[in-house]
């Protein structure tokens, strides 16, 4: 099993109580939009550094509209991964194995921190 996994099935188990019917929701576009944020990061990280290097790979147009495509590939990938019947199989792994949950609020503050870290590279650029 995948940490990303891992953070899908810790965030899932923690609104499961609350949240009976859209904890699902709720963890799929958690693990999209930490996905994406990544996703972000590391393109802000190899702008910045072909910037330093004085290379120009794309357009900054061309790079935000990849961006933008990938995160929307980010979003089905997981819709049809973490959607139906996958989910319940991979489920009852996770619940078999008793796996070790992580920290809520700290995987809530995870997006926002690859987007900081992003946007600190980005004004290198």
């Amino acid at each position: 099993m995948t940490i990303i996994e891992q953070f899908f099935f810790s965030v899932f188990s923690h609104f499961k109580g609350q949240y009976k019917q859209k904890a699902n929701d709720i963890a799929l576009v958690y693990v999209s939009v930490l996905e994406i944020s990544i996703a972000f990061l590391l393109g802000c990280f190899f702008a910045a550094f072909l910037s330093q290097m004085n290379t120009e790979l794309m357009s900054s147009g061309k790079a935000w509209t990849l961006f933008v495509l990938v995160g929307i590939g980010i979003y089905f990938k997981n819709w049809i991964k973490y959607g139906g019947k996958k989910r319940k199989e991979m489920n009852a792994k996770h619940n078999r194995k008793k796996t070790v949950e992580h920290n809520v609020v700290v995987l809530l503050l995870l997006p926002f921190i690859c987007i900081g870290f992003g946007l600190l590279l980005l004004q290198a650029v």
